[in-house]
């Protein structure tokens, strides 16, 4: 993995705060929120292997191994998963609650899949034909996701705008780290471990999200103790990009460190 650490210095008494990306993207794309949160927290943002800088890292995209090793690096922060980003960071929280302080879920759910019981997902097909045309087509197939995430922000043009001049920045992802995600994305499902989620999370959903329904960020709120969800009505996939200050607002809310009570004067 690639790890930049920026914002506040680590000895500032300020929390910190990894944020992991989502499928086929780089930490690159959290710019406008670092800018955002650089004054309030440290940030290290990471590249997982085969994206970004860490394109030639041939570790597996095993969420538990993953944050397991975030988790040795930076054992006392909070976590920002975006999408397939927030596998890594709810396999931390749950494996490791005693040194993780708190979830953030960005458009990530704890099922990706539409089923009997879980009707807040995509058609299984819809991460097979990606893998599929990955083969045939494979910066055509990335530009089309670009598409999708933008698809339905109140903003869509300049998310779409900001995401192409961003998504390649750090050169493309390797197929094999595309598609051992859409392999995670299609078989993902941890609705039955959030009951034993032991730490505070929020789950921050996009309503015009056309690839994680907006319904399955406060269904899975629902499942967590100590859970919230915040929808944003203008949102897409990206709620980030186009609603940066409504982001940032809630981040800072979450991680702000509680007040010490005084003490009042007999």
């Amino acid at each position: 993995m690639y790890i930049e650490t920026t914002g506040a210095a680590p000895d500032s008494g300020r929390p910190a705060l990894v944020l992991i990306h989502g499928w086929a993207m780089h930490g690159g794309l959290f710019a406008p929120l670092v800018e955002a949160l650089a004054e309030h927290c440290t940030l290290h943002l990471v590249d997982l292997p085969g994206h970004g800088y860490a394109r030639d890292d041939a570790t597996p995209l095993d969420p538990t191994a993953l944050a397991a090793e975030l988790v040795g690096r930076f054992p006392d922060a909070y976590w920002l998963g975006w999408s397939l980003g927030g596998q890594v960071a709810l396999r931390a929280g749950l494996d490791h609650a005693q040194r993780v302080r708190g979830l953030i879920l960005v458009a990530s759910s704890p099922r990706f899949v539409t089923g009997a019981d879980w009707p807040h997902g995509v058609s299984p097909e819809l991460f097979r034909n990606f893998g599929s045309a990955l083969k045939n087509d494979f910066r055509g197939t990335l530009e089309g996701f670009l598409a999708l995430e933008a698809l339905g922000s109140s903003s869509a043009q300049d998310d779409l705008r900001c995401l192409k001049q961003r998504a390649f920045e750090r050169g493309e992802p390797a197929e094999r780290a595309l598609q051992e995600g859409l392999l995670l994305l299609d078989g993902f499902d941890v609705r039955g471990e959030l009951p034993g989620l032991r730490v505070p999370s929020l789950w921050i959903s996009g309503r015009r999200d056309r690839l994680v329904p907006a319904g399955a960020m406060p269904a899975a709120a629902a499942l967590a103790p100590q859970a919230r969800s915040e929808v944003i009505a203008g949102a897409g996939h990206a709620p980030f990009l186009g609603a940066t200050a409504q982001v940032a607002q809630l981040l800072r809310e979450f991680v702000a460190p509680a007040p010490t009570p005084s003490l009042r004067r007999q």
